[in-house]
């Protein structure tokens, strides 16, 4: 069972996935990944990429997030992520975008788009200097990404622009918090 953590939508409970290959974010690294980043939550804009169930987005707009987007290229995952919005009473404040997470930022980045916050939850195979290339394209000055990766799989230093500051460990899993300095 996944539920919302904490904020205005705090105990709502949301649908997991019926398929295999989307392993949703634990309730105990969501709210580990929460306690950190939640100074900066309050009218955040956030992107949640690889959104599987939208839990974490879903936890930001709890938590006080202006708007949060969604990307996600899996049709199944996209549906997923509406039904859970509309499952918390949900209506505006959001997009989703069925894309994937590369050709949803140079999408959001051609509009102009820049986020306060970012949350990638890619599969654990795919090579994190990969996922994290041109991310910092998106970024507001002072903005902070956050990689949920294995625990045993290594993360770059430097990817880009951005850098390193945190990597936290828990179970199997582990949250690396990158930022971007001018």
């Amino acid at each position: 069972m996944l539920r919302v953590i904490a904020g205005a939508h705090k105990g709502r409970r949301l649908k997991t996935p019926t398929w295999d290959g989307l392993r949703p974010t634990s309730d105990r690294l969501r709210e580990t990944l929460f306690n950190v980043v939640s100074p900066r939550l309050e009218g955040a804009r956030v992107l949640d990429g690889y959104a599987g169930t939208g839990a974490l987005g879903i936890e930001a707009i709890s938590r006080g997030a202006t708007s949060v987007t969604f990307i996600d290229e899996d049709r199944r995952a996209q549906a997923l992520v509406d039904e859970n919005l509309a499952r918390c009473g949900i209506e505006n404040g959001y997009a989703i975008i069925r894309a994937s997470v590369a050709r949803g930022i140079e999408t959001l980045q051609a509009a102009g788009q820049v986020f306060d916050l970012v949350l990638l939850d890619p599969p654990y195979d795919l090579d994190p200097a990969r996922v994290l290339s041109g991310v910092e394209a998106i970024m507001a000055p002072d903005a902070l990404l956050v990689l949920e990766h294995g625990r045993r799989q290594p993360v770059p230093a430097e990817a880009g622009r951005l850098r390193l500051g945190r990597d936290l460990k828990s179970g199997d899993s582990a949250l690396a918090f990158y930022t971007c300095p001018p």
